[in-house]
């Protein structure tokens, strides 16, 4: 399904991906190399790709939090 909408939108449409799995992983998210390096090839064709490096704010303040529902 995913497949489905990143191949529909190709060049026609904006679509934004946030993840924390490197390119190489991505075969286990959809199942199969090979439909993997299909969607990675339309991304980032047109795409800009922006890596942000340091520690997770999320994590960070989930961590904090005895409960571990975050900072209020």
């Amino acid at each position: 399904l995913l497949f489905q909408v990143v191949s529909q939108a190709y060049e026609t449409q904006s679509v934004v991906f946030t993840t924390n799995l490197e390119f190489s992983r991505w075969g286990s998210v959809f199942g199969d190399d090979q439909m993997a390096a299909a969607v990675i090839d339309r991304v980032v064709h047109h795409g800009r790709l922006l890596q942000f490096r340091g520690e997770s704010y999320r994590v960070r303040h989930a961590l904090m939090s005895p409960g571990g529902g975050g900072a209020e």
